[in-house]
């Protein structure tokens, strides 16, 4: 691997994830990670230029500043590129009114939309409003539109608390994908594919959902795929999105080569910001596992213990 001379040379900004990354969330708000609110400081002293880019969705952007600012760390609203605005931007560019299947804790992020007559489905990570009940509707709703439109903040998997790893808004977000195709036959045609390894349908690993923890539905060959004309797919607001990556760089006045994104997940944080020219960082903390360093399809520029080594080698290397 190239020297870390050669691999920040002329970084002039950095983009932090916060959950993960920052600190892990839990009882009482959370933990911060050990060295992270010095490494922000550090960052923000710098000649760098610094922007929290996060999928969190279970807290507005207000009260997810409040908490970190709480637990030590500089950081102001506008400093922070989150899922919920950015959606709302769209929601009101496009006419669309949403049904609403997310936190309490964001509801306040879409005060200013108008959720009469919902023509489309917004889902985030609503932690235990993930009934079946709400489901079901997210899912009668999408059914029922001629033109379906589900639009997800962020497709994580999981995310890691104090106490263990969470499910993320991801599977939820696949399981209204499928069933909203509009099948016309019966599903006799499709297979599942729950985390069996070699398993994979067509096109599969583009968003991280295949290999581990993927569900996959595919039809068998010689299935008619007439039933899927009404097919759709999740429209992500969010980490890996390019335009939710590209409006992070936009904010900070740089272009992609000139900055490097720093995050626990593999495919949307290391995977989305090279996707868009950008060099990425992967931290050892948070839901890091040792097998993102073996990750078939996604390589990050350097893997370190943690923010404070990423900063101390940044602060070392970057900007010239």
């Amino acid at each position: 691997m190239d020297s870390w001379g050669k691999r920040l040379a002329g970084v002039r900004g950095v983009l932090l994830d916060i959950s993960g990354v920052l600190y892990d969330s839990g009882d009482g708000g959370g933990t911060p990670i050990a060295g992270s609110v010095e490494a922000v400081a550090r960052l923000k002293q710098s000649r760098l230029k610094v922007r929290f880019c996060t999928n969190e969705s279970q807290k507005s952007r207000s009260n997810l500043v409040g908490l970190l600012r709480r637990l030590g760390f500089d950081v102001s609203e506008g400093e922070v590129t989150a899922p919920a605005p950015a959606a709302c931007l769209i929601l009101k560019e496009r006419g669309l009114r949403p049904h609403l299947l997310v936190h309490d804790g964001v509801r306040s992020e879409f005060e200013q939309v108008d959720t009469s007559s919902p023509n489309c489905v917004v889902i985030a990570d609503a932690g235990d409003g993930f009934s079946y009940q709400n489901m079901n509707k997210a899912f009668q709703m999408l059914m029922d539109l001629e033109k379906p439109v589900l639009i997800s903040l962020g497709n994580g998997r999981y995310y890691k608390e104090t106490s263990g790893l969470m499910l993320d808004v991801g599977p939820y977000m696949k399981a209204l994908e499928v069933p909203a195709w509009g099948l016309s036959e019966p599903s006799s045609g499709l297979r599942a594919a729950w985390d069996i390894p070699g398993l994979a349908g067509e096109g599969a690993g583009s968003d991280g959902w295949t290999g581990s923890g993927a569900l996959d539905l595919f039809p068998q060959k010689g299935c008619d795929r007439a039933g899927y004309a009404c097919g759709i797919k999740a429209e992500v607001v969010g980490k890996p999105s390019p335009e939710f990556f590209k409006s992070a760089l936009q904010e900070m006045g740089l272009e992609a080569h000139q900055a490097i994104m720093i995050g626990d997940d593999i495919v949307g944080d290391v995977g989305g910001a090279q996707r868009c020219g950008m060099r990425a960082l992967q931290v050892r903390t948070g839901k890091f596992r040792p097998s993102d360093e073996r990750h078939p399809e996604v390589k990050a520029d350097g893997y370190v213990d943690n923010l404070a080594e990423a900063v101390d080698l940044l602060l070392q290397h970057a900007d010239k």
